[in-house]
């Protein structure tokens, strides 16, 4: 009697377990379902590029090796969000590829008419990685190599893009729309 109670009981717990992992597959189902859904739904609110929207050659030079001081990073920002604009900030130089085509495709009509619309962008000239490196530990991000560094702050002067300041690093490898959506999905709601 006392084994035949176990086994009971074993089938019992054996079978609570299979309906918890059971019912903790389908939530995560669901959940990935109802994201998937809302990507789809937020795609379709994308601003998209037009005819218009090429990359134009020679692409431009931003950087122009001036040293900034904290202050006038700090007056930059605060004059940005005075005027309702979020603070956009790019590390980079002009010997490096990616940062010269992040640049020329922020540049497209489509993009810069809605850059000017909702950001002001500071670009800072990193040299050789021998100028205004102060500025990334200012910020409290890695002083790593690799540019463009991009920091999209909101109108608290929070960077609301920590977790993907490096991504650009490849901006040659990236679809123009790519780089217009990211901006838009980074335009604080006010």
């Amino acid at each position: 009697m006392i084994i035949l109670q176990r086994d009971l009981t074993k089938q019992t717990i054996t079978i609570k377990s299979v309906i918890t992992i059971m019912l903790k597959s389908l939530t995560k189902f669901l959940s990935l379902s109802y994201l998937f859904f809302i990507c789809m739904n937020i795609n379709a609110e994308y601003l998209k590029l037009t005819s218009d929207d090429v990359l134009k050659t020679p692409l431009p030079l931003p950087y122009n090796g001036v040293v900034y001081k904290e202050s006038e990073v700090d007056t930059f920002m605060n004059d940005a969000i005075k005027n309702s604009k979020q603070p956009i900030v790019i590390f980079g130089g002009n010997w490096c590829p990616d940062c010269r085509i992040l640049d020329g495709t922020l540049k497209m009509p489509s993009i810069e008419s809605f850059l000017e619309s909702h950001y002001r962008i500071l670009h800072i000239d990193v040299g050789r990685y021998d100028i205004n490196m102060n500025l990334m530990d200012y910020f409290g991000i890695a002083k790593e190599k690799g540019v463009p560094r991009v920091l999209v702050f909101d109108m608290s002067k929070n960077i609301i893009n920590s977790s993907t300041t490096k991504e650009w690093t490849t901006a040659r490898d990236r679809k123009e729309q790519e780089i217009f959506n990211y901006f838009q999905d980074l335009v604080e709601k006010i």
